[in-house]
Order: structure tokens, then C-alpha cells, then sequence
């Protein structure tokens, strides 16, 4: 067994008691030590000192809010931009001008607009038919028996719009097909079944490749990407769905790997900036990367929690460097300030990369990782943290969770263009009811769709 300081002996013995232990013993011990220290590192982890995600945390343990200061009101902060609903085209104006005052008089003079009130009501829905009644005849001439052609865009049975709002339901809002189901027959007044659901979809999935393929293209051309993956499932065999992203385009894609292969097959010949987390593959990149200094302060957290006190010391002071780091971003420090910043965190890993325990080896990591982790004060739109990868990961993570990921290949690349279609269109504040009504239209009337949105911003 290890024998701590005299100022840190947690044992409930003495070390005249220690003595007396057999050497086995002592070493059975030391292996139970290191298993209980293991296992409560396990239980105490959390979203603050891990990179367990906020819904895995214990619901009994209430921790210290961080999103908001002591005492805070909910809702926008100062300086937050506000929304106000905006004033729509009406259907119908009413004037409403003064009946009686208080003091019983019914004259009033003056009379100008001063406040404008929005009634919204759905209009009473129902859907558009079209029968078409096909006559079939006999040629006068041959005999032949002939029948008409239905018209390209009308062959599906559902129109463009139809089409765009079921995969609006279950793409972009990521419904299950049974509640699509359910939708339609309790609005719409219609009933559709499981199977016409999912060749709707197929057929969206078809029209959105040209969308996915310019996605790809513009991802793979700006000069500096976040990337990220997560875990996604093919009938339960565990793949990975990654996300290559800049400020303007995000870009999905599916693979079964979690590997190098996978990686190249995302960025091609891209060479720009990455930002990253800390995974091995990333920091092989060789370009200029800046890596995730959230996911280094959550592990510093996790240090500073521990019960050895060396082990704390270092992990609080390399918090607060890292915090004052990612700071930076939002006020530049000036020449001496840098200096001294630099000097402290310089001083702390250099004192610690050689120790042998969970400090040194956390020190060691930020000593390869020194190139990277301050790119962001040098090159513009570079930020000190992978959350913008994160976000747009979000919502596929809440899919997944819903849905246990896809049955088949052709699944796999709904989502991947869905995923690809609708993020993009939100970086771009770009609604995806029409991208996909267009799409749609354009595949059934076998036209090039509009893709030039894509490139702009």
C-alpha cells in the first residue's frame, strides 16, 4: 500500500498497524483501493466533470445551477436581441373606435389609430382531390386496346406540398412514422398507411440528394469546420454519424467506423482549420486545429474534485487557466496580460507533465496539445470551443434516443440528407417547409432544382 503524508493518513489505523500486515496483504489491499477509487470516480461523474450528457445525470442529486448567476431571473438577459410576433397580411380588417366614456359622454374628437391586435385562427382544413378517371378504347385501326398516361407530377398520389409536410413531420421534426399516421388522420381528415409513409420519404430522400451532394461540396470548401460524431445504430449494430460544419453548411454522414477511414471519407481533400474535442484521430490533423477547451475544463473539474490533494490543487489551478483561456474569446487580452497568463500556465504543466498519476498525465495531454489550444486569438471566425458541432448533433442525439437509429442502408441516407437539409437551413434562418416543397416539386417535374442558397452566407 501507498503511505500518504502524515497530513493526508485516511486510514482508521495507525501506521504501527500498517506494519503488522502481511506484504500480500498489503497488496490485496492496494488493488481493492485502486477498484473503490474506480468506481467512485464512475458514481461521481456528471455532465460538469465528464462528457456525459445533462439527461444521463442522477435526478436526486441537485447540483448548483451554471447557466445563470445566483439569484437570476429567468428568461432574456440584458442585451439579449428580443422577438415579436410579426403582423401578418390579414384576411379581414375591423375598426373598433370608442363607445362611452367614463363620464357617460359619447362624442370624441381626434380619433387616430394607436394599436393594432392580431386574431390567428386556422382556417377549417380541407384537402385538395383530384380524381383522375381514365378511359381506356380500342383502335378503329388495329384493334389495339390503348389507356392514357398520367401526368409525371401526379403519378405519386400525394403533391408536392403533401409530400413536404410529411417529411417535414418525420425528417425535420423527427416523428415516428405511427404519429405522421395519426397526424394526418386527425387534421387532415385523411387516412394514410405505414408503407405510403415511408415511400413518401423514399421519394423525398431521392429529391433531396442533389441538396445533400452541394452540402458536401460547400462543407468541404470553407476554411475552418468543427467536426464531431456519435453513436447511430443499423438494427441495433452500433455505427457512427458524423457531422462536418462551419458557420453556414453542416454536412452528415453515416459510416459503420469510428476510425481514419471514416474521417477521410468525411472531409475528402479538405485541409482547413478543425475544431475538434480531444479524440486521437483529431489531433493527428495535420493542419492548424483548435481543440475543444470545454471538454478540458470538464476534465479539469473532474480533477479538481478528486480526493488526493495534490491531485485537486492542480486540477483548480488548471481550471482557472482554462477558464481565463476561453475567456479570451469575448475580451482580448493585452501584452502583459497574455504574458502573464502564459507564464502561469507554462510554469503549472512543465511542473507536472512528469508525475506519474491522473495530474501528470492531464498536464502531458495539455503539453501536446499547447499548438492548439490558443489558435483562436490568431485566426478570425475560430472558436475555443466544439460546441457549435455539439448543437447541431443535438437534435440527431434526441432522434436516436426516439427512434434506436435506422433498419436498413436506404434509412441511413434519409437521415443523413434530412439531417444535412435541416441544419443547414437553420444556420442559414432559412424555413425547410419550402426547400423541401421545392425539391419535391422539382424531382416530379424531373427539373434541376435551386441550389444557390446553398453557396451564399
Amino acid at each position: 500500500m501507498s503511505e500518504p503524508a502524515e497530513s493526508q493518513w485516511l486510514y482508521p489505523f495507525s501506521k504501527d498497524d500498517l506494519e503488522l500486515i502481511p506484504a500480500s496483504v498489503k497488496a490485496y489491499i492496494l488493488t481493492l483501493e485502486q477498484r473503490l477509487n474506480k468506481l467512485e470516480d464512475r458514481t461521481n461523474r456528471n455532465s460538469t466533470n465528464s462528457n456525459q450528457p445533462p439527461s444521463a445525470d442522477n435526478p436526486y442529486i441537485k447540483r448548483a445551477a451554471t447557466t445563470r448567476k445566483p439569484n437570476g431571473k429567468p428568461g432574456g438577459k440584458s442585451g439579449h436581441k428580443g422577438s415579436r410576433q410579426q403582423l401578418l397580411e390579414p384576411n379581414e380588417v375591423k375598426l373598433l373606435h370608442p363607445d362611452q366614456c367614463i363620464c357617460g359622454n359619447r362624442e370624441f374628437i381626434n380619433h387616430k389609430k394607436y394599436y393594432t391586435h392580431q386574431h390567428m385562427e386556422l382556417p377549417e382544413i380541407a384537402m385538395n382531390v383530384t380524381h383522375f378517371e381514365l378511359f381506356k378504347g380500342k383502335c378503329s385501326c388495329c384493334g389495339k386496346i390503348n389507356i392514357p398516361s398520367i401526368p409525371r407530377e401526379f403519378r405519386t398520389g400525394y403533391g408536392p406540398r403533401l409530400t413536404a409536410f410529411i417529411a417535414e413531420l418525420a425528417g425535420s421534426q423527427g416523428d415516428s412514422r405511427t404519429m405522421v399516421q395519426n397526424l394526418c388522420a386527425s387534421v387532415f381528415n385523411f387516412s394514410i398507411s405505414l408503407g405510403a409513409i415511408q415511400k413518401v420519404l423514399d421519394r423525398t430522400s431521392e429529391a433531396l440528394l442533389p441538396y445533400y451532394e452541394a452540402i458536401g461540396v460547400q462543407a468541404r470548401s470553407q476554411a475552418v469546420n468543427h467536426v464531431d460524431e456519435t453513436s447511430w445504430y443499423l438494427k441495433g449494430v452500433l455505427c457512427w454519424l458524423w457531422v462536418l460544419t462551419s458557420s453556414s453548411v453542416s454536412f452528415f454522414m453515416i459510416h459503420q467506423n469510428r476510425s481514419k477511414a471514416a474521417f477521410k471519407e468525411l472531409v475528402k481533400e479538405w485541409e482547413g482549420i478543425l475544431v475538434s474535442d480531444g479524440y486521437r484521430l483529431y489531433t493527428k490533423w495535420v493542419g492548424l486545429r483548435q481543440t475543444c477547451l470545454a471538454h478540458l475544463i470538464r476534465d479539469a473539474i473532474k480533477l479538481s474534485e478528486s480526493k488526493d490533494d495534490e491531485i485537486a490543487k492542480f486540477g483548480k489551478s488548471a481550471l482557472a487557466e482554462l477558464r481565463r483561456l476561453c475567456h479570451m474569446a469575448h475580451e482580448k487580452p493585452n501584452i502583459d496580460e497574455w504574458r502573464a497568463f502564459y507564464a502561469r500556465f507554462i510554469s503549472l504543466v512543465t511542473r507536472n507533465r512528469e508525475k506519474t498519476n491522473d495530474a501528470g498525465k492531464f498536464a502531458a495531454r495539455l503539453f501536446r496539445e499547447i499548438d492548439s489550444l490558443w489558435l483562436f486569438l490568431e485566426q478570425a471566425g475560430v472558436s475555443p470551443t466544439n460546441n457549435h458541432a455539439e448543437r447541431m448533433l443535438r437534435f440527431a442525439v434526441c432522434w436516436r434516443k426516439r427512434s434506436y437509429g435506422n433498419v436498413s442502408d436506404k434509412g441511413h441516407r434519409w437521415t443523413e440528407r434530412i439531417l444535412s437539409v435541416r441544419q443547414t437551413c437553420r444556420l442559414k434562418t432559412k424555413k425547410t417547409f419550402p426547400v423541401l416543397v421545392h425539391a419535391i416539386d422539382s424531382y416530379f417535374k424531373g427539373i434541376t432544382p435551386d441550389l444557390t442558397w446553398i453557396a451564399k452566407g
